[in-house]
């Protein structure tokens, strides 16, 4: 992982070359919660105060500023008083998530005198950068922790490996030291108990006011799940909504923060309103797995497995992120539950979140394939294409193998820190194996293949920019050093601009795809360390692409001007 990390550090310091920009974001989305005051969870003793200085002029210029906008006219007075409950609940989600990260908040952030520096720090959840690999941008700080504040931060990691308790590896635990000085597990809902049982009346409150029987059920299941971490029934009951126009994701779920093991999950929410029209248009594709399943290109063995049919694609306008969510790069569509046996029962659901991804393809993919993509191949940048692969990508989570073949237990035990790359990997690939199959089975009635390659290809580009601290980043930076190696597409050095090979890179795809596959089937930790060592290095044609996109002055991720006074009644 340090060579891999060492090879990011060269590429990313070519990030803070993007024009200096002199509007700051109204709000980031990272707020005070009215939970739990902070000395009464904060477990972070950080050995150095932090120095406020003047940040490089270009930090911000990293995020375009997005509102988080949504037409709810169409809800009814009822269901609008719902919505404050849930981004107040949502709120304290982010104060924990703060607390999981880095530590107490308020009294980090009042300590930083320039604005700026302030407003990037509270989007970074810390003073480390998540676009550079988790670099330290302000005076006075390491690295940060690769396990956050899960772990004790001097903990053995052959030896929590070795002598670790299976509640000490509990996806809800953190580990601490006892009066003995010996490793203990403390569960989340122990120590955040106050702060949790704030969020659970909330979601209780907004139980009261909805409408829908599914949505008031699992939210009162929800919030019982918050304060006991017995998250399976309320994960049931969110598969089986299917008729609310309200949705909210809620909860620690996530486990790309603890990049130690990849045991842990982080506090995150989302609030949703739900788009009628364009989730009627994706509710046929769910139906189609089973056959997808079937037909992976990679032997039978890593195919046993049947995913759950009950999994459902809808279309949402995000009108709240907090927590895991919020910080650093943001997601454009969300799978879950991660819970392996509800989604072999249930299957999945898949959100996409329209109006982020309309937001990012619009102030980033678009100007970026206009600086690499090969001109008379720019028609094929669209956005039906950035959905459908974005969609895909998400239903194939459901895809593949959650269970090694070889008795190593779940592939996300098996693979440890690598689990969530790998699978972010292995989601990408196979969404675009799907897009070929469904392509070919006259289901997706829009655009031609090539539109899906090269709105992927340009996908690559945009994602790599997230960091080496990024599992989605990671995932882009092996599939883009595959695809070369493959001659999927080709590098004009005289233009700094890429071709892409249809036909090799349908071929690459399916190899791609059985080698992924196998290697989760398989469990085989050391041959997945090794090709991320080998294989996730930075090639000096992608280093100067990417200079390219930074000195064009297009930024990495979005920042959000978000809460109740930017929806449209």
């Amino acid at each position: 992982m340090k060579t891999k990390q060492a090879h990011w550090l060269l590429l990313m310091a070519a990030l803070f070359l993007v024009a200096c920009q002199t509007e700051q974001p109204e709000q980031t989305g990272s707020q005070q919660s009215p939970g739990e005051s902070e000395q009464q969870v904060d477990y972070q003793k950080d050995p150095v105060k932090p120095e406020p200085v003047k940040p490089h002029a270009d930090l911000l210029n990293k995020y375009a500023t997005f509102r988080l906008t949504a037409d709810i006219s169409h809800l009814s007075e009822q269901q609008r008083q719902l919505l404050p409950k849930l981004i107040a609940a949502a709120q304290i989600m982010d104060q924990l998530f703060w607390l999981q990260s880095f530590g107490a908040k308020q009294s980090f952030l009042d300590g930083i005198k320039d604005q700026r520096l302030r407003t990037f720090a509270d989007i970074n959840y810390g003073p480390w950068d998540r676009l550079d690999g988790d670099q330290p941008f302000m005076p006075g700080y390491g690295d940060k922790s690769l396990g956050a504040n899960f772990y004790p931060h001097d903990l053995d990691k052959a030896d929590f490996e070795a002598n670790g308790t299976q509640a000490m590896k509990d996806l809800y635990t953190y580990v601490v030291r006892n009066e003995q000085g010996e490793l203990a597990a403390e569960a989340f809902h122990v120590r955040h108990a106050k702060a949790l049982k704030q969020a659970a009346d909330l979601l209780l409150e907004a139980a009261e006011l909805a409408e829908d029987v599914g949505f008031k059920k699992y939210l009162q299941l929800r919030a019982n799940a918050l304060q006991n971490d017995q998250f399976r029934a309320s994960d049931l009951a969110w598969m089986d909504m299917k008729n609310n126009a309200i949705d909210v994701v809620i909860g620690p779920i996530e486990t790309y923060e603890d990049q130690l093991f990849g045991y842990k999950a982080a506090y995150e929410a989302y609030v949703l309103i739900k788009d009628l029209a364009w989730s009627e248009r994706l509710a046929k594709f769910a139906a189609f797995l089973p056959q997808l399943q079937a037909e992976l290109p990679v032997a039978d063995a890593y195919k046993t497995e049947t995913p759950g049919t009950d999994s459902d694609l809808n279309a949402y306008d995000a009108i709240f992120y907090a927590g895991h969510s919020n910080a650093g790069s943001k997601t454009i569509a969300i799978n879950l539950p991660n819970d392996e046996t509800v989604q072999l029962e249930k299957g999945t659901r898949r959100l996409q979140l329209k109006n982020v991804m309309q937001a990012k393809f619009e102030k980033i993919l678009v100007p970026i394939a206009r600086e690499l993509v090969a001109p008379e191949q720019q028609k094929h940048i669209t956005f039906n294409a950035f959905f459908a692969n974005t969609m895909f990508h998400e239903v194939a989570h459901g895809l593949g193998i959650k269970n090694t073949i070889n008795d190593q237990g779940t592939v996300r035990t098996a693979l440890k820190e690598y689990a969530s790359a790998i699978e972010e990997g292995k989601a990408d690939i196979l969404g675009l194996y799907m897009v070929e199959k469904l392509h070919a089975m006259g289901e997706l009635e829009e655009g031609e293949l090539m539109d899906y390659y090269t709105t992927f290809m340009a996908g690559i580009f945009r994602s790599v920019r997230f960091g080496s601290s990024s599992a989605h980043g990671v995932a882009n930076l092996l599939r883009f050093n595959y695809f070369a190696e493959q001659g999927a597409f080709s590098f004009n050095e005289t233009t700094g601009q890429y071709t892409v090979d249809a036909e090799k890179m349908s071929q690459a795809i399916a190899s791609l795809s059985q080698k992924i596959l196998t290697h989760q089937g398989d469990g085989d930790y050391a041959a997945v360390a090794d090709w991320f060592t080998s294989d996730g290095v930075i090639s000096p044609a992608l280093a100067a692409s990417l200079e390219k996109v930074n000195q064009a002055g297009i930024p990495v991720d979005v920042v959000f001007e978000q809460g109740m006074k930017y929806l449209k009644f």
